[in-house]
């Protein structure tokens, strides 16, 4: 590291990642203090990315960071909550020299930069083998008592999805190489994707309950319908895709298995949420299934109930 130890780097690299934040004192202490916010409630979450399980292996170290703030505040924006605030866990890996970590703080202040996020604190170690493994805790505010959950749905409801569905999936998928992504845009997807922050006012007047789809859509169904301990029905042939991704589909000698591959890939970090069928939707979200009472989520295509397995990421 050129002579900088961990609070030197703590120093030159981080330090100006708080943003000002009083509580942060300027890194120079091993706690930080989030005041109160009458009024309101503070939301915790904390999503981790490992090199070579969650971002392929050799990802430049500034889209790794990216990706990490992105899919904690995915979370933040699923639960209808304001980013306030986030701390850093971050293990270099022995390959990591000092322009591979200025590379992974570059991309870290752009994001902070792009939301604002201060930084206010957290943890650097140095790792003799493994990957370069990071985990970032990010907080935000949301009004007393209003916080999104996963359970909450109630019969009647449909199932509204934001954005595009399977980007993500094929994305990876043209990384590896297995498809041809000609104007990057499965592959920006895939490794920046977009947390949905611009809907949570829509989800706090009209949403009964939410999820970021980070595990895939019918994985992420199914976590509402567990939580709510209701039947979801999905039809995919409603599911909304992109331009890239319904070109890809015309091309798929099995429609069925193509649209249950789209559904279950996961990365996608848009919502799903449910709202009562009365409700007007919001702008932006497409009615993609119904609330039922039951157990389970039914996915459905082309006039048939499909197998879809676990239909999705699976948390060892």
């Amino acid at each position: 590291m050129s002579g900088l130890d961990e609070f030197g780097e703590i120093a030159r690299l981080f330090r100006p990642l708080t943003r000002g934040a009083p509580g942060a004192f300027e890194l120079k202490d091993d706690a930080a203090v989030i005041p109160s916010r009458p009024g309101f409630d503070l939301v915790v979450t904390k999503d981790a990315v490992v090199e070579g399980v969650h971002v392929p292996k050799g990802e430049a170290p500034d889209l790794i960071a990216r990706k990490l703030v992105r899919v904690n505040l995915s979370d933040l924006a699923a639960k209808g909550a304001e980013p306030a605030g986030c701390l850093l866990a971050v293990a270099w890996p022995r390959a990591y020299r000092l322009k591979d970590r200025e590379r992974f703080v570059l991309g870290l202040a752009a994001d902070l930069e792009t939301y604002a996020l201060p930084l206010l604190g957290g943890d650097t170690v140095a790792m003799p083998d493994g990957p370069l493994t990071a985990s970032l805790t990010a907080f935000g505010w949301v009004p007393e008592g209003r916080m999104l959950r996963r359970g909450g749905a109630r019969p009647g409801d449909l199932v509204l999805v934001s954005g595009a569905i399977g980007d993500a999936t094929l994305g990876l998928a043209a990384v590896q190489g297995e498809i041809e992504d000609p104007d990057g845009s499965l592959t920006y997807r895939y490794r920046l994707p977009e947390p949905r922050l611009d809907v949570r006012a829509a989800l706090r007047r009209t949403a009964t309950a939410t999820a970021d789809i980070s595990d895939g859509l019918i994985a992420d169904a199914r976590h509402i319908a567990e939580a709510s301990e209701v039947a979801i029905t999905l039809d995919l042939e409603q599911m909304p895709l992109s331009r890239a991704a319904a070109t890809w589909l015309e091309g798929q000698p099995d429609t069925t298995a193509a649209l249950l591959r789209l559904a279950s890939g996961g990365d996608d970090y848009e919502i799903v949420c449910t709202v009562p069928s009365g409700v007007r939707k919001p702008a932006g979200f497409t009615v993609v299934g119904r609330v039922s009472e039951g157990a389970g989520v039914e996915v459905r295509a082309l006039g048939r109930t499909l197998e879809a397995g676990a239909g999705g990421w699976r948390h060892g």
